[in-house]
């Protein structure tokens, strides 16, 4: 039984009184088996395993640690427990309560950004007017700081200059929320807002709640868990590995959890299983710069004789991602137990670019570009389509790709839809009200005295000759701005539809819409435009290259879609577990913030030069020198038994000197009188 496997602070940790538990778990001292341990310990004393909430900070450590529950007692009995993100329970919770449609930020910022850009802002203030994605970006912030101040007054606090301007943001940021309201879009906040409310009407009885990575909660988040009320509470994090704060993670919730429960009890793993001495010992160098909130004397198990750490000097910024990609390429050891951890994104392309001259395969995690990628967002977005009836987004993103289609008639079309189909878009599509007008005249602009464009109906039947008879006169092809070209778009879209509209399992869902005509067509002029020369022309090699990537893109999608049953659950997946998806394998490059929660036998730390690492820039733009070196502790405690750190003098591209990091001086790799 999982109980029996722990060591001694582990097992004390895990059969606490039930309460108020903080259990401290540095890097690699067991965290997850202490929180198997204390599931394993509740289902043991009687408790319900649907009286147990477990919230991680990665879907993929919940299903890792139910999977582990599972072999003990049953797949069944853990798959009762409810277990995943704060954003997958809400979502869960919301889906069936409140029937919402979840939507990415950077799909909402699209519509956000037609909201902001017809306002006009006249220049008072030496302040520059947020751009629609900062004032996005900062009201994410401001309701996940947990604030009491209204957000004009919370933006005023921080930036006085911009006064004159914060009426119209709110005004900007309300019209926004009425037409999620309307469409019953929800953001990743909106989740955890409304499920905040909800859980404050209706107590849903848990019995213990767990969460894992603490000290990465947000006061939102922490919110959460207050208006839970569970009578237990069981908390595992380590204030060194708090990483979050630009996503408005708070230390300092995790540091207050004895003052805010006075029946606290707090446990310290201290014995680590992952790391070598030498590996712990320059991590320990480091982070002793930092406030001590807990006492912490890490105990080494791992046994054998492994290398020191070695610090690696380089001439120049390039250089340095080659001669670490010659460093791998005479290992002996797997390339997926390798990974080179940078500090800024800018340092992947360089990275891999360097291995892959050498023939190194490669992999990239954290980084959205599979699903930013065009193709995988209209599959997806044709998936919306199938299951969800007023989906305005998906609709007027697919339909966007006809030729002289655009956003504009593709939202005329979705609106005819719902006209024509009595709220139904999917009905007005197949089954449509002849004695519904399809588009309706164009308001009035009272300051122009004109309509804002001619909007005469033509002929439906005009396009018979050029499309399907089961299509043929739809009163959609009533728009006068429609072409024969989008025409036949249309009816390829309605003929695909009509082939998986009945389909439930997202892997024949998927299979047939990358097989149907339409997406060919779409698939086809991706791979065109991505090869297109300047001059027109195509190239021949770069279009070969595209139409790989694209299949190579569909093929991912279709193999992750095996693993559910119902498309709900699988968009909701895709949408939630985006940035935990890696593309291609071999040598894993990641960001640290990635590379949390995953360890290596191999590490290689780049780039650790001041203003790169830690990044001055970031901490001139509220973050801090010692949520830097916490990163630094991060990158460092991912490493098992071989631990490279390097950097570079100069970028002679933009003509940039480096001076090393100062926490290889910290580590005691360098010294003062050594610094060049």
């Amino acid at each position: 039984m999982p109980l029996s496997r722990l060591n001694t602070e582990q097992y004390r940790a895990a059969t606490a009184k039930r309460g108020y538990n903080l259990i401290i778990a540095s890097a690699g001292t067991g965290k997850t088996s202490t929180i198997v341990g204390r599931i394993a310990f509740l289902l043991q004393n009687d408790i319900h395993p649907k009286q147990i909430l477990l919230l991680t900070f990665t879907n993929k450590a919940s299903a890792e640690m139910i999977e582990r529950v599972g072999r003990f007692f049953s797949p069944k009995i853990a798959g009762e427990i409810e277990s995943g993100t704060f954003h997958a329970v809400a979502y869960r919770y919301l889906k069936e309560h409140l029937h919402i449609t979840l939507k990415t930020p950077k799909e909402l910022k699209i519509l956000f950004k037609s909201l902001f850009e017809r306002r006009i802002f006249s220049e008072h203030s030496s302040a520059a007017v947020y751009s629609s994605q900062y004032l996005y970006d900062s009201h994410s912030l401001y309701l996940n700081s947990g604030s009491s101040l209204s957000f004009g007054e919370w933006v005023c606090q921080k930036i006085p200059a911009q006064a004159p301007y914060v009426q119209i943001y709110e005004d900007v940021l309300a019209e926004f929320d009425e037409l999620k309201r309307y469409h019953n879009y929800a953001d990743y906040n909106d989740l955890l807002l409304l499920f905040r409310r909800e859980i404050a009407k209706n107590a849903l009885g848990f019995e213990e709640v767990l969460c894992d990575e603490y000290q990465d909660t947000n006061p939102l988040q922490d919110s959460i868990l207050q208006t839970l009320r569970p009578k237990s509470l069981f908390c595992v994090g380590d204030y060194d590995q708090s990483i979050y704060a630009f996503n408005g993670a708070d230390i300092g919730i995790i540091g207050s959890f004895a003052d805010k429960y006075p029946q606290a009890q707090v446990f310290s793993l201290s014995k680590n299983y992952r790391s070598s001495a030498e590996i712990l010992s320059l991590a320990d160098r480091v982070i002793k710069h930092n406030p001590r909130i807990y006492p912490k004397n890490l105990e080494v198990i791992k046994e054998g004789v492994f290398p020191p750490p070695k610090l690696l000097g380089f001439d120049e910024l390039f250089a340095q991602y080659q001669g670490i990609a010659k460093h791998i390429a005479l290992s002996n050891y797997k390339h997926e137990d390798i990974a080179i951890i940078f500090r800024n994104n800018a340092s992947a392309d360089g990275l891999e670019a360097s291995l892959r001259e050498l023939g190194i395969s490669c992999r990239r995690k954290g980084s959205t570009s599979f699903f930013d990628s065009k193709e995988v967002n209209i599959v997806l977005d044709i998936c919306a389509i199938a299951i969800y009836p007023r989906d305005m987004m998906a609709y007027i993103h697919i339909l966007g790709y006809g030729k002289g289609i655009g956003n504009a008639m593709a939202k005329d079309i979705y609106e005819s839809l719902l006209r024509l189909g009595d709220g139904v878009a999917l009905r007005g599509l197949f089954s449509p009200d002849s004695k519904v007008r399809p588009y309706e005249q164009r308001a009035k602009n009272t300051e122009l005295g004109l309509f804002d464009d001619f909007f005469a109906l033509q002929a439906k039947n005009r396009f018979d000759a050029h499309i399907s008879k089961r299509f043929a006169s739809h009163p959609i092809l009533e728009h006068p701005k429609l072409s024969v070209k989008g025409a036949q778009f249309l009816d390829r879209f309605f003929t695909m539809l009509g082939e998986i509209k009945e389909l439930k399992s997202p892997k024949n869902l998927i299979a047939r819409i990358v097989h149907s005509e339409f997406f060919k067509d779409i698939a086809h002029n991706l791979a065109q435009s991505r090869a297109k020369n300047k001059d027109g022309s195509i190239d021949s090699d770069r279009l070969q290259k595209a139409q790989d990537s694209l299949q190579r893109k569909v093929s991912l999608l279709q193999d992750l879609a095996c693993n559910y049953q119902e498309v709900g659950k699988f968009l909701n997946a895709m949408i939630l577990g985006s940035s935990e998806a890696s593309e291609g394998s071999g040598v894993n490059l990641l960001s640290v913030h990635a590379s949390k929660g995953l360890e290596f036998r191999d590490v290689y730390i780049v780039d650790l030069m001041e203003g790169r690492f830690p990044n001055v820039k970031l901490m001139n733009k509220g973050g801090s020198l010692e949520e830097e070196r916490r990163l630094m502790y991060v990158a460092i405690t991912r490493a098992k038994e071989n631990l490279v750190l390097s950097y570079a003098k100069r970028d002679v591209l933009k003509g940039i000197e480096y001076e090393p990091s100062r926490f290889l001086y910290e580590a005691k790799l360098l010294h003062k009188n050594a610094r060049t």
